[in-house]
């Protein structure tokens, strides 16, 4: 089995250099480093610096990070890669900030009362603690914000949980420089050796790699981000080990929008949408895929003005060849099913060899037609939208129904339409993160934020890949009953500087 692999450089369709790939022993010495990390313990103030320190070491790293970012993925330096660094770098300060303030153990306490008759009732301490070592699966389509030192990282770090990384071999390059900062990061601040760990992976070691960090019984959760099959797959063997453990697993989205016609001039929302959804060749998870409007000369007028903003854009670089031959072949089988046609853009597939480039799309389809088939309500990552004319809102409803869990969920309208509540509650019922009159690209990192919803957006719809409640997903809740302070974490002392909510006899106080 190949113990090298090359990756491809998107904008000539050549091979880049070549890479290592990690070996079975390796695999199993980064997972084992991380328990040992686990078991002596990453204390709150170091891995709060170390989370401040690494976010200054990739910053320092400058444009050399950008343009190794940008070869590989073909996604330009400058905003876009420039705008992720950012992101990187500030969700990073971000987590050391939430590991230093404390409140995310969630730490709550019920005062013991000898007196309550008939039963006396006991000290009762709660908090979170962290699972233990994580494994995390860089994305193909974000190379720094959801990849190395991404969110899942970050969050995961922050809890004290010890990562082990799966590189991504689209960006290989760029994985290493990223890893290096990381991990000379935790030696500077002390903390042990297995507290970070980088897997290359690439060629036929790719998906053994993810097996094998997945089934190893030292990783005590996952974090991913890429399609359902894959996300998928991973979720099935976490839960055949003999000690199943969770996925959390962010996957695909088609992001509908419904456009009202009380928005108001349809060319400013259609160019707007546009926009969005060939943004980083529509190979973005918050792109909108599927825009539903009624039938009428406000559709017509949308769907003239989004035709004219998708022809004027020019061929878009994509990822990697998979990612072109999946797009196109999706691409395809919507041309084929009854009733799609193309309004703007070339939607034949392009040809396998050379610059891996591709033509936006604007596809146009009845509702009836979307309805009998289900195929089109599924993703095609690339910069395809589909236009879905609608007869009326109770069609745009119907229509919307056939929808599966979505990212996000548009609504595009004017003040008092009476026909917006109903829809943004279907949206809301099937959508992470809902937004009025905007685009759903351009996710912000903060507490409020919701990157996630139901399958198969996510398998787990409880949980948010972005902001500061991402580190749930790598703790555990834990009672410490009538245990003495001397045994007690200190984030549960009473004269801990960290705020715990009380209860007395039920009763919430401060």
């Amino acid at each position: 089995m190949a113990s090298t692999f090359t990756s491809t450089i998107p904008s000539t369709g050549q091979p880049g250099p070549t890479f290592h790939a990690a070996t079975p022993a390796e695999v199993d010495l980064a997972c084992r480093a991380a328990a040992e990390a686990f078991r002596v313990g990453l204390g709150r103030a170091a891995r709060a610096d170390f989370l401040e320190r690494a976010a200054d070491g990739l910053a320092s790293l400058g444009d050399r990070l950008l343009e190794q970012a940008s070869l590989e993925t073909g996604l330009p330096a400058m905003p876009r890669l420039a705008a992720e660094r950012d992101r990187t770098v500030n969700q990073l300060r971000m987590f050391a900030g939430v590991v230093r303030e404390g409140s995310w153990v969630e730490a709550i306490l019920q005062v013991g009362n000898a007196r309550r008759t008939p039963v006396p009732t006991n000290d009762l301490r709660r908090m979170l603690i962290p699972l233990g070592p994580v494994a995390v699966y860089g994305a193909s389509n974000f190379p720094l914000a959801y990849s190395v030192a991404g969110g899942d990282t970050a969050s995961a770090l922050a809890a004290g949980c010890p990562v082990v990384v799966k590189g991504h071999p689209s960006h290989p390059g760029t994985g290493a420089m990223v890893a290096e900062v990381m991990r000379s990061t935790a030696e500077t601040s002390g903390l042990p050796a297995g507290t970070f760990s980088y897997l290359p992976a690439g060629g036929d070691r790719d998906l053994a790699i993810a097996h094998e960090l997945i089934s190893h019984p030292a990783i005590r959760a996952a974090g991913f981000t890429g399609s359902p099959s894959g996300g998928m797959a991973l979720a099935r063997l976490a839960a055949d080990r003999p000690n199943p453990i969770p996925v959390y697993a962010e996957m695909g989205s088609v992001n509908p929008v419904v456009a009202l016609e009380s928005a108001g001039e349809a060319k400013g929302v259609a160019e707007k949408l546009a926009a969005s959804a060939v943004a980083s060749a529509g190979q973005m998870c918050t792109c909108p895929g599927l825009v539903f409007a009624v039938r009428g000369t406000w559709f017509e007028n949308l769907a003239s003005a989004m035709s004219a903003a998708i022809s004027a854009t020019p061929s878009v670089v994509m990822l990697n060849p998979r990612i072109r031959a999946a797009y196109t072949e999706r691409l395809a089988s919507h041309l084929a099913s009854d009733g799609v046609r193309v309004l703007a853009g070339d939607a034949n597939p392009n040809s396998p060899s050379g610059p891996l480039v591709a033509r936006p799309a604007l596809l146009r389809v009845a509702s009836a037609s979307f309805r009998r088939n289900a195929s089109l309500a599924e993703e095609c990552f690339g910069p395809a939208v589909m236009l879905v004319e609608c007869d009326d809102t109770a069609d745009v409803h119907a229509s919307l129904e056939r929808i599966h869990g979505s990212l996000t969920g548009t609504l595009w309208c004017g003040t008092g339409d009476p026909d917006a509540p109903a829809v943004m509650a279907l949206l809301a019922a099937r959508c992470g993160r809902v937004i009025v009159n905007g685009v759903p690209t351009g996710v912000e990192v903060c507490a409020p934020m919701v990157h996630g919803g139901p399958f198969p957006a996510c398998n787990r719809p409880e949980s948010t890949a972005v902001g500061p409640l991402a580190i749930r997903r790598w703790c555990r809740p834990v009672c410490f009953q009538n245990v003495p302070e001397s045994l007690l974490p200190e984030e549960l002392h009473e004269r801990n500087p960290l705020e715990i909510e009380r209860l007395v006899d039920g009763v919430r106080s401060r």
